[in-house]
């Protein structure tokens, strides 16, 4: 079941999350409760789509998975007309990014074994968008010198932000440009005080875009994560058979939510790098507090 890519590499775009926090606005905007990936905050094109776009500077759309929750169909179903059936994955309900991912990476496994992989959030806003692609190639550039590990895009801060989640750097590898670090610790939505003690030492925005062999991905969730890995591992020959559909919502039924960053990340630090990008004009859409969301005004 092999099939390797051109570039020997694939990426999968996230999108199967419920969007709950930014609701009010997007019924404004929409006039239904689609969640924000499927919503044009500025001009006609949604998150996912530009996610999209961004994504093909560097990964085919051949190579890319995108990730679904069933009951987002209507929204998504338009934005995928043209697009092969195989390359969407379809959950049958959202329970976190970790068994996305998990399943993501297992599918890609059996497609395109020892492949390289970057994921990506559907719902994040940058208005320099090959500058940052150009770091997700730097990204995918190092990983024959870090195979068993994830390099995670971290953001160079302009501010102590308390909204997002924070990756601490500890030592550089690369000592003439300190753009490739071990790392220390996460701090997710640290207090104002220590943001700022982050940002003085030199803390980074993560961005949570990673790269790395899929094998270093699904060895880090099946050393958290047993449980979860074993159960996808199981109903893995399933995958791209017509029983796919009911052993995932077998499965999805039975595990509880889990978060990649929190449940994965956060307790493998030695598994993980960090590569610090410039100020590209990022921010994670997670409530109404930057472009584009601040010319969208609730009524």
């Amino acid at each position: 079941m092999s099939e390797a890519s051109g570039k020997d590499r694939w990426a999968v775009i996230l999108a199967g999350g419920d969007g709950m926090r930014l609701q009010p606005l997007t019924r404004v905007i929409s006039g239904d409760d689609r969640p924000k990936q499927f919503c044009a905050f500025q001009g006609s094109t949604t998150l996912l789509d530009q996610t999209r776009h961004r994504v093909a500077l560097s990964v085919p759309n051949k190579y890319t998975l995108t990730v679904v929750t069933q009951t987002h169909e209507r929204f998504y179903k338009p934005l995928f007309e043209n697009s092969a059936k195989s390359r969407l994955l379809v959950q049958p309900i959202n329970k976190g990014t970790a068994p996305a991912i998990l399943l993501s990476a297992l599918k890609i496994a059996q497609l395109s074994p020892n492949t390289n992989v970057a994921v990506f959030p559907s719902d994040h806003h940058l208005t320099n968008e090959p500058q940052f692609m150009e770091h997700v190639e730097n990204a995918f550039a190092a990983v024959p010198s870090v195979m068993e590990t994830i390099t995670l895009l971290g953001i160079k801060p302009d501010k102590p932000e308390i909204s997002y989640g924070w990756i601490e750097p500890d030592g550089a590898l690369d000592r003439t440009t300190s753009r490739l670090s071990r790392v220390k610790r996460f701090w997710e939505k640290p207090s104002y005080s220590v943001a700022r003690k982050l940002m003085q030492r030199g803390g980074l925005w993560n961005s949570f875009v990673m790269v790395g062999n899929v094998n270093a991905f699904l060895k880090i969730i099946e050393r958290t994560l047993p449980g979860l890995y074993g159960l996808f591992q199981k109903i893995a020959s399933t995958f791209g058979t017509a029983e796919e559909a009911s052993t995932l919502s077998d499965a999805y039924s039975s595990i509880p939510s889990s978060n990649f960053s929190e449940q994965v990340l956060s307790r493998s630090p030695n598994d993980l790098f960090v590569m610090q990008m410039p100020p590209v004009g990022w921010c994670d859409l997670g409530g109404p507090k930057c472009e584009p969301l601040s010319s969208v005004a609730l009524v």
